[in-house]
C-alpha cells in the first residue's frame, strides 16, 4: 500500500513538473520575440564596449618598448557613435490607451533604426577619402561608417536607406572620392559618387568579392574574389574586366606560386605592384602592375614571422608590408624579401591587442588603422617612419657624445710644493 501511494505521489509531481516546463516553453518565445516585427540586430543587441582600467595611460604605449626607438605608437580607438540607451528607449515607447484611442501614429521599426546611433559590430575593410575621413565596412550592421577622427563624428551609408547591401566586405576610394564597396552576398561592387549616391555597379565575373584596391595612376581596380581564388582587374573608369590573376575553379587547393587558396585582401605600392594575402596558403604573393608573378613569402605557424590566416594587408610610405593575422590577432611588418621587422598585438580587448583581427590600412598621415570583430572596434596607431626613427637615433647619439665629452673633460692636476712656491712668487 505504501509503495503504491509513493508511486502516485511521484507521478503527480512529475506531471506538475512537466506542466511547468511546458508553460515556460510557451512563454519563452513571447518574451524573446514579443513584437510582431523582428527588430534590427543592432537595435536589439547592446554592443559590448572594451573595458579598460580607468587609470590606464595609453599615451606612452609604443612598440618596441623603451629603451628601443619606438616605431609604432598607440593613439585611440573608435567603436561607433555614443549610445544613449535611455533616449533610444524613449524613441519607441509603448503607446498609451488614450493615444491608441486618438489614432496617434507610432514610429515603425524602420524609423527607429534610421534614428538609432549604430555601433561597430563586424568591421572589415578600411579606406580614406581626400578629406581624411575614414570609411569602414561593417558586415553585421550592413553599413559604411564614416569617421572623422578629429571630432569623432560619425556618418553612415545604410542598408535600405542610401543603398542596398547583402554582405559588404571591402572598401576603396579613388582620387576623385568615388567609393567602391564589395558585396559578397549580392556578387557585385557598388560605386558611389562623392556625395555617396549610387552611380553604378560591377557584376561581370564576380562571385564573392572581398578585398579592394585602386591604382589611381594606371586606373586599375583590383577585386579579390575569395570563392574563385582570383584577383580580378577592372578598368576603374569604364568598369570593364581587363584580366584575372590566378587560376580559378580549383576550390582552394592550389599552392603553386601565382595561384591562390581563398585570397582575402590586396594592397598596392608606389610602383603599382600588387600584394595579395593568400589566406589558406598562409603567405603573401607579389605581382607587377601587369599581373606577372614576382615573389612570395610566408609560412604557416603560430610565432612571430609566421602566418595563421593572414587577412588585411597594407603598405607604408617606406615600402614595408603590414599584415593582419586573424587567428594570431597580430599585426606583423615585413620588408619586400619577407624578413620580419616588427610585430605587435595578441589576443585581448586592451589597446594594442585584438580579437578576430581582420583589416589594416595606412593613410597619408602615417596613421595605421585596424579592424576587429569582437568587440567591434577600429584602433588607430601612428607609424614612426624610417626618417623619423633615424633622426631620433641621431639625437640620442648626439646626447650620448655630449655626455661622454663632458665626463672626459681634462681636470687640473694637483700642484706639487715647487709649483705652489713658484706660483706664489709670481703673484708677488
Amino acid at each position: 500500500m505504501f509503495k503504491v501511494r509513493q508511486h502516485s505521489i511521484l507521478s503527480r509531481r512529475a506531471i506538475v513538473a512537466l506542466a511547468i516546463v511546458l508553460v515556460l516553453a510557451l512563454i519563452a518565445p513571447v518574451s524573446l520575440y514579443g513584437g510582431k516585427k523582428k527588430k534590427n540586430a543592432a537595435v536589439a543587441a547592446k554592443p559590448q564596449e572594451p573595458r579598460f582600467p580607468a587609470n590606464l595611460d595609453t599615451s606612452k604605449l609604443v612598440w618596441p618598448a623603451p629603451p628601443n626607438i619606438a616605431r609604432i605608437r598607440y593613439l585611440s580607438y573608435f567603436a561607433g557613435m555614443k549610445i544613449d540607451y535611455a533616449g533610444a528607449e524613449k524613441k519607441k515607447k509603448k503607446q498609451g490607451w488614450m493615444d491608441r484611442l486618438a489614432g496617434a501614429q507610432q514610429k515603425d521599426d524602420d524609423q527607429v533604426i534610421k534614428e538609432f546611433p549604430f555601433q561597430l559590430l563586424g568591421p572589415y575593410g578600411i579606406a580614406f577619402d581626400s578629406k581624411g575621413l575614414v570609411y569602414v565596412a561593417d558586415q553585421r550592421v550592413g553599413a559604411i561608417f564614416i569617421f572623422n577622427t578629429e571630432t569623432r563624428d560619425v556618418q553612415l551609408i545604410r542598408n535600405k536607406f542610401e543603398a542596398t547591401f547583402g554582405l559588404i566586405n571591402g572598401v576603396a576610394i579613388d582620387a576623385g572620392d568615388r567609393l567602391f564597396v564589395s558585396d559578397g552576398k549580392l556578387h557585385r561592387v557598388l560605386i558611389f559618387d562623392p556625395t555617396h549616391k549610387v552611380e553604378g555597379q560591377i557584376t561581370e565575373g564576380l562571385v564573392d568579392p572581398v578585398g579592394l584596391a585602386i591604382d589611381s595612376e594606371n586606373r586599375f581596380l583590383y577585386v579579390v574574389d575569395t570563392q574563385q581564388d582570383q584577383v580580378i582587374v577592372y578598368d576603374a573608369d569604364s568598369l570593364k574586366l581587363l584580366r584575372r590573376i590566378g587560376t580559378g575553379g580549383k576550390n582552394h587547393w592550389l599552392t603553386a606560386p601565382g595561384d591562390f587558396a581563398a585570397p582575402s585582401n590586396v594592397a598596392l605600392d608606389k610602383d603599382g605592384n600588387v600584394y595579395v594575402t593568400d589566406t589558406l596558403n598562409n603567405r603573401v604573393e607579389i605581382f607587377d602592375a601587369d599581373g606577372n608573378f614576382i615573389s612570395w613569402f610566408g609560412k604557416h605557424g603560430d610565432g612571430p614571422g609566421y602566418f595563421a590566416r593572414p587577412k588585411g594587408i597594407a603598405l607604408d610610405c617606406d615600402g614595408h608590408i603590414w599584415v593582419a593575422d586573424e587567428m594570431q590577432d597580430r599585426v606583423q611588418v615585413f620588408d619586400r624579401q619577407g624578413e620580419l621587422l616588427a610585430f605587435f598585438g595578441g589576443h585581448g580587448n586592451y589597446p594594442g591587442t585584438f580579437a578576430a583581427l581582420t583589416g589594416v590600412a595606412i593613410d597619408k598621415q602615417n596613421r595605421v588603422f585596424t579592424t576587429e570583430q569582437y568587440p567591434g572596434r577600429m584602433q588607430m596607431f601612428r607609424y614612426i617612419t624610417d626618417a623619423e626613427a633615424a633622426a631620433e637615433k641621431a639625437r640620442r647619439e648626439a646626447e650620448r657624445e655630449q655626455k661622454s665629452g663632458n665626463s672626459q673633460k681634462p681636470v687640473d692636476a694637483p700642484k706639487d710644493d715647487a709649483q705652489v712656491k713658484a706660483s706664489g712668487s709670481a703673484a708677488q
